[in-house]
């Protein structure tokens, strides 16, 4: 006989399914945990499993103090990883309104740091544990909405070779790989796209405005120069329950979106 699960998944699954069909709304507070207690005869931390999984997939927040909200869901994002090799630039729309309107990311003015590079940094641009870094930090938005936090990492070698606008907390118009181009002949040929999940940290939440128990993708980008040897990581922060991503192989047309379905 299969077994079943857990009292608090079922419990979180029955909730899951109030929330989607709408008989608890968006921005609507949940039952007590006294109230669920006594509607599914389970204890107190039975109830409150359930719930810290229903905080991990974004669908509910606690409020201390006031309770357990549903989560109000904004527009999804949908990017596409895959972009020109020699430029590194994917497409990224709204899903449910891509049809209608065109929407643009816009950055704000970047922060720049000189900094010892992060050790998921080292292995990535193959470098030693003390090399020193430039940094560049942006918050970015769609329309307004926070969209994503970047951080490109550079090593301190290129400026010395004259690409010194990478200390400059200003924006690079012409994109950083072109402006390496034409600054020290440093060509971009590729990139590898890495994505994981983790809970975010305190900056994350404040910017994206979640908890601790939601989960964020990180999507560390290497690029790579024309002599195969890493140039750049980018590490992109998304929120999971707003982002979607494409990845196309091959020659496919783009992909077509019903407000009632998934893309195609």
């Amino acid at each position: 006989m299969p077994q079943k699960d857990p009292l608090y998944r079922q419990i979180a699954v029955d909730l899951r399914m109030k929330i989607e069909s709408g008989e608890y709304t968006q921005g609507s507070r949940l039952p007590t945990e006294i109230e669920l207690m006594d509607h599914y005869e389970a204890s107190r931390n039975t109830i409150r499993d359930a719930i810290r999984q229903l905080t991990s997939l974004s669908l509910v927040e606690t409020r201390q103090g006031q309770g357990t909200f549903v989560t109000r869901k904004g527009e999804t994002f949908v990017t596409v990883l895959t972009g020109d090799p020699k430029v590194g630039e994917g497409g990224t729309s709204y899903l449910s309104q891509v049809n209608a309107q065109h929407r643009k990311a816009s950055p704000a003015r970047p922060r720049v740091e000189v900094q010892r590079a992060p050790k998921e940094i080292t292995k990535r641009l193959r470098v030693p544990d003390d090399t020193q870094l430039v940094s560049r930090h942006e918050q970015r938005f769609i329309d307004g909405i926070p969209w994503s936090l970047m951080t490109s990492f550079y090593p301190m070698e290129f400026i010395t070779q004259g690409a010194d606008r990478l200390l400059r907390a200003e924006d690079i118009a012409e994109g950083a790989v072109r402006y390496l181009a034409d600054a020290i002949g440093l060509r971009q040929v590729g990139y590898r796209e890495w994505i994981t999940a983790r809970n975010p940290d305190g900056n994350e939440q404040a910017f994206f405005g979640i908890t601790h128990e939601a989960t964020v993708f990180v999507n560390f980008r290497t690029a790579f120069d024309q002599n195969q040897k890493p140039m750049r990581v980018t590490v992109t922060v998304f929120t999971t329950d707003t982002n979607q991503f494409i990845v196309d192989v091959g020659d496919v047309p783009d992909p077509q979106y019903g407000e009632d379905s998934e893309p195609s």
